[in-house]
């Protein structure tokens, strides 16, 4: 038997590859303006970091900056209208759950993504209602790397911490279920950028692709 009861999931370069769907439509904007559009090597590693980090790369805009806001609203549209265009699982993740689910154990989706992007997302890959909790960026007052998403979720999904395991991409990823008590996996297949350091991050393992999570359990019991 597994020590653990309950995994739970980032979402962005984790359990679905949004990437595609994200650079897109920043092209689309950059489009809009005549400039060239960037390719995947360029956005995927900001993926994970919302609209900050990808305004910043295509248009060298910060949230300071009195054009933010509408550029931002403006991405915003084309998001919400290409949100599940080029967004799979990624591969090998599908079975992952399977067997995760036929194991007896639950798993849940801990996300900064707002929820009106975040359970169209799972709805369209069938796994919204599958999840045993699903925590998203305005869920709560705090998002990651706060632990106080993490900490809803173990409630949520009737685990304490100590039963969780967390699987993300990004150092805020560790740091909010390190603050909740649990332990956690870096997706390494996931959105890092050349300025990552995940071996730093105090993890307690890493994976190279998604059944690796099956692997590392399976090595844990």
């Amino acid at each position: 038997m597994s020590r653990y009861r309950t995994i739970l999931f980032d979402l962005d370069g984790t359990l679905i590859d949004t990437a595609p769907d994200l650079g897109h439509c920043l092209n689309l904007l950059r489009q809009r303006r005549g400039l060239a559009p960037l390719p995947e090597s360029d956005y995927r590693p900001q993926a994970s970091h919302g609209t900050q980090g990808l305004l910043r790369l295509g248009f060298g805009i910060r949230p300071d900056d009195p054009a933010f806001a509408p550029l931002r609203e403006e991405y915003l549209v084309l998001y919400a209208e290409h949100l599940t265009t080029r967004s799979p699982l990624f591969p090998g993740m599908g079975l992952v759950l399977d067997v995760l689910e036929g194991r007896g154990l639950t798993w849940g989706v801990v996300t900064n993504k707002p929820t009106c992007y975040t359970e169209p997302l799972l709805a369209h890959h069938g796994l919204l209602e599958r999840a045993a909790t699903v925590v998203c960026g305005d869920t709560l007052a705090h998002n990651k790397p706060h632990p106080a998403p993490m900490l809803h979720a173990c409630r949520q999904a009737g685990s304490a911490p100590g039963q969780c395991l967390y699987v993300g991409d990004a150092q805020r990823d560790v740091e909010a279920a390190t603050a909740a008590g649990m332990p956690t996996l870096v997706a390494r297949y996931g959105y890092l950028g050349p300025g990552d350091d995940p071996d730093a991050w105090g993890a307690a393992g890493h994976i190279q692709q998604p059944g690796g999570l099956l692997d590392w359990l399976d090595a844990a019991k």
